[in-house]
């Protein structure tokens, strides 16, 4: 009675509180987005997407970000499909690109061997039997923000929606999106130097 019926209409409530924006396609996001969730983490930092590739061409200075807060303390986490892994041939054979998904994982797993051994860095790959889980979801968590981007059919990451999400209270989207992840991880297979 208060408010009148077009306030109301536009106050996010619940589990709405959390979707923070939307973007019809990952790309749309702009890269301030990601630089500053990034900057603006301090305990961890988990990218849970298939290849990962995007963050070291459309993050600035992403290698030594990684490095200065693997340094300081926060834990950094990439989950990554496996390249030799079946999933990981048929998603090649779906989006019939030239970079492919395989080479896309190789280019991460290239820039994080260029970082050298950091303590609060940790590379795995999805599981043979959560590969199908992992490719169709990425999620990329910064402290209590998160950037979730659900793959649409035979779209590329780049063209799959966005959503930015803001934990606001236990059980929201925040924390199923999060909790896919962490499960996905706990079956993970660790990377060999």
């Amino acid at each position: 009675m208060l408010w009148p019926k077009a306030v109301q209409e536009r106050v996010k409530t619940g589990n709405d509180r959390e979707l923070v924006h939307s973007y019809p396609y990952r790309s749309a996001c702009p890269s301030t987005v990601w630089t500053e969730l990034i900057e603006r983490a301090s305990e961890e930092l988990f990218f849970a997407g298939y290849t990962n590739y995007f963050f070291w061409t459309q993050v600035p200075h992403f290698a030594d970000t990684l490095r200065r807060k693997s340094e300081s303390g926060c834990r950094v986490r990439f989950l990554l499909g496996n390249p030799e892994g079946e999933v990981t041939r048929q998603r090649e054979q779906i989006e019939d690109v030239a970079l492919s998904v395989s080479t896309r994982i190789r280019i991460t797993l290239e820039h994080l061997d260029r970082l050298g051994p950091l303590e609060m860095v940790e590379t795995r790959f999805s599981a043979p039997l959560d590969a199908t889980n992992h490719v169709g979801l990425s999620v990329f968590r910064f402290d209590s923000e998160a950037l979730v981007t659900p793959h649409l059919a035979r779209l590329v990451g780049h063209d799959s929606p966005l959503l930015h999400l803001r934990r606001q209270g236990h059980g929201g989207m925040f924390d199923r999106f999060s909790e896919h992840a962490e499960e996905l991880w706990s079956r993970a297979e660790p990377v060999a130097p």
